[in-house]
């Protein structure tokens, strides 16, 4: 007994040095930018076979009889020149592949039950080693170059407006480190020399692209770029021979990325493929691995793909892989079903008919929903109203109906007084029916509209005006008359003074009530009116001055008036209304001003029949608002300020008023708390009268003796402002 458990303890134990098991896998990030990974195994473990690959750059180590107990299948390391690492189980074997941002030397060594893997930086003058088991191999070392500098940079605009920036070298080899600080893309290349012509500012806004700017400078012990680009943007690095290639295009707008016919974005890890004729299932199989996503795989997917893929994420090279076999895809969660296109949609469409047969077999139910804010009556309407479409096009063809949102054997009816659905149907679809009444029974949002019409005028008059008058009586040596005055009446009156004093002497003649004791007798002289040669004084004077001069036989009249008028007024209305979105509102104030008319009644001589009519003279505010989806708000407008501007005799008696007519008709859209000015109107009239004697109102400086100016400017204005503002629920 002893001897067989003995032999069955043998075999357990050589059956476990058969098959390996790999538990875990860390990494240590060194100085230098040396990285190093650690694959921890559940017994000891034999030297892996390990090789590498430039294009991409990567190191594959297998472990043959291994199996593979990593929970994660992909680890992000990104340090130095090592992005991740990953493990992959397949025919019995484990094959750990690290990804590398370069090209890197690597070292590996085991230590009992681990092997230990050692990334070298892979930056320019350093040399690299591959060794396994501490035994050098030559076959795996990777050149290095001591003389790499930048020879250009040069930007390209690409065909749909991306900037690209191009840094070529003067050799393969170069290494570079890129990140992004903000609007800022920093791009540095150790161990790369400068030349003092490329080290220059680059201003490139001119060509229509996210890149602002590029400054290229020497630092330390290599180069330093900075790459100025307007947010949101996204940015693109990857190197090909003796270039390095950073492409910055701006970013997508979400929303125009949604939609049916929308293209669908990838971001997914990327991930490069090299195959020959390799099979699809592996394939799919891989990108298992790096998506960290389960994938079921049908038996009927069947058959070889051969792929080239550099560069690309995973889900487009799902998608890639599946369009190439003739495939599709289900997923749920973290399970994804593969199976060809027809294999679906035979799938989906049996579940399709299993389940409109358990609708005509499922029982009715009755429910009542009540609705608060809107009508069930055109919430009936609309649930029913693709079932009244049907029903006048008729219904020959038979089969499944679909009546609007509910099955071929619901029905819906209202109650206006309790407002209140009544409605019956299988139980999932009255239970789609309350979730589309609850989107659709909220309350409306309300508008507060404010408006202000201002109506502006400024007036300005200017009057300057003269009397001016000479008159007198003279008779000469040879005793002939010679009078004058303002008019022939003041002649005459003028002449009969002086032929009564050469007759009579002074003063004789005249009655003694005008004789003055001390200074004999007096003579009259005409009145004023008479005696003005120019009469042109202002209408309306503010002030005047009057000068007269009386001599032995001559009379000098002169009276100067003036006046100024300065007037500004104002009229501000500020009609405001709160209504419901899409929801007319009217407020007008302002008077009906009534007057008769008369129409002849036909009969000889008859007064005709009065009639009396009103004409409105108001202020109206008639608006319709909408809200949109970005919460600003399209206003339909109507704005009336009438005014009583006189009236006018009506030929059949009556008088009939006349309105002076301020209105806009318009359609605008405002941001919410916007202020915005519909519209004006601005009327300036201006007039200068000068009344004047011919020829001598003409004459310089003594003219103005014998005319009359007047000046009127008169400014008015009208402004009409309105402020929509949506109304928060807190407010309503």
């Amino acid at each position: 007994m002893l001897w067989m458990l003995l032999l069955l303890g043998f075999v357990l134990s050589g059956a476990a040095q058969a098959e390996n098991v790999l538990n875990d896998i860390s990494y240590t990030a060194l100085p230098g930018g040396k990285v190093e990974v650690t694959l921890k195994f559940a017994s000891p473990v034999s030297a892996p076979h390990a090789f590498s690959t430039e294009s991409p750059p990567s190191i594959a180590l297998d472990f043959a009889d291994t199996r593979n107990a990593v929970s994660k299948r992909h680890i992000d390391i990104s340090a130095g020149a090592t992005s991740g690492v990953s493990a992959i189980e397949a025919a019995g074997r484990t094959r750990v592949v690290v990804d590398l941002f370069r090209v890197a030397g690597y070292d590996t060594r085991t230590n009992g039950n681990n092997v230990v893997l050692t990334i070298n930086n892979g930056l320019i003058g350093t040399t690299s080693v591959a060794t396994s088991v501490g035994k050098t191999d030559p076959t795996k070392a990777v050149s290095a170059s001591n003389e790499i500098e930048v020879s250009n940079v040069d930007f390209r605009r690409g065909k749909n407006g991306e900037g690209r920036v191009v840094v070529s070298f003067n050799g393969p080899g170069a290494a570079a480190n890129l990140k992004r600080e903000g609007g800022t893309i920093v791009l540095d290349m150790l161990n790369v020399k400068l030349p003092p012509n490329q080290a220059q500012h680059l201003d490139v806004l001119d060509f229509a692209t996210p890149v602002q700017s590029i400054d290229t400078r020497a630092r330390n012990n290599g180069v330093h770029m900075e790459i100025v680009a307007k947010q949101p943007f996204e940015q693109l690095a990857y190197q090909t021979g003796n270039e390095y290639v950073v492409e910055i295009s701006q970013k997508k707008d979400e929303a125009k990325l949604k939609g049916k016919n929308a293209e669908p974005e990838y971001n997914g890890s990327r991930v490069t493929f090299n195959f020959q004729d390799i099979p699809a299932r592996s394939v799919l199989q891989l990108i298992a691995d790096v998506s960290d996503l389960n994938i079921v795989v049908a038996d009927s997917v069947q058959g070889n793909v051969t792929l080239r893929l550099i560069n690309v994420p995973w889900d487009q090279a799902l998608d890639i892989v599946l369009q190439a076999k003739g495939l599709d895809k289900r997923r749920r969660g973290n399970v994804i079903w593969v199976a060809p296109q027809k294999e679906i949609a035979d799938r989906e469409e049996s579940i399709a008919d299993a389940r409109l047969k358990m609708e005509d077999k499922e029982a009715l139910v009755t429910d009542y929903i009540p609705v608060s804010y809107g009508k069930a009556k055109d919430i009936a309407a609309l649930l029913t109203k693709e079932t009244q479409t049907n029903s006048a096009g008729g219904q020959s063809a038979g089969g499944q109906v679909q009546r609007g949102f509910l099955s071929s054997r619901g029905s819906v009816s209202y109650d206006d007084r309790t407002n209140t659905l009544l409605v019956s149907d299988i139980p999932s679809k009255i239970q789609e029916i309350r979730q589309l009444v609850a989107v659709l029974d909220r309350p409306v949002q309300q508008v507060l509209i404010e408006s202000r019409i201002v109506i502006a005028t400024d007036s300005f008059a200017r009057e300057l005006g003269v009397k001016f008058g000479i008159s007198g009586g003279y008779m000469d040596s040879n005793n002939n008359v010679i009078s004058t005055a303002g008019t022939a009446r003041g002649t005459d009156q003028m002449n009969n003074v002086v032929l009564n004093n050469r007759f009579n002497g002074p003063g004789l003649g005249l009655p003694n009530t005008a004789r003055d004791p001390q200074i004999g007798n007096g003579i009259l002289v005409p009145s004023l009116n008479n005696r003005l040669n120019v009469n042109m004084p202002a209408t309306n004077p503010a002030g005047s001055f009057g000068l007269a001069i009386l001599g032995a036989d001559y009379l000098l009249d002169l009276e100067l008036s003036a006046a100024q008028t300065e007037g500004r007024g104002e009229v501000i209305s500020s009609p405001r209304v709160i209504t419901a979105n899409q929801r007319e509102a009217d407020i007008k104030q302002g008077q009906e001003v009534g007057y008769v008319t008369f129409q002849n009644s036909g009969g000889a001589g008859g007064l005709g029949t009065a009639t009396v009519q009103f004409k409105e003279a108001v202020l109206e505010l008639k608006v319709t608002p909408t809200i949109t989806a970005d919460d600003r708000v399209v206003l339909n407008l109507n704005v009336k300020k009438d005014a009583i501007a006189g009236f006018v005799d009506n030929p059949g008696g009556g008088r009939v008023p006349t309105l002076d007519k301020r209105e806009i008709n318009t359609e605008v859209l405002v941001d919410n708390g916007q202020t915005v000015v519909l519209g004006g109107v601005y009327e300036v009239s201006k007039s200068d009268t000068i009344r004047k004697v011919p020829l001598l109102g003409d004459m310089p400086v003594l003219g103005n003796l014998f005319k009359n100016n007047s000046r009127n400017d008169t400014k008015a204005e009208l402004l009409i402002f309105v402020t929509p503002r949506i109304l928060s629920d807190s407010l309503k």
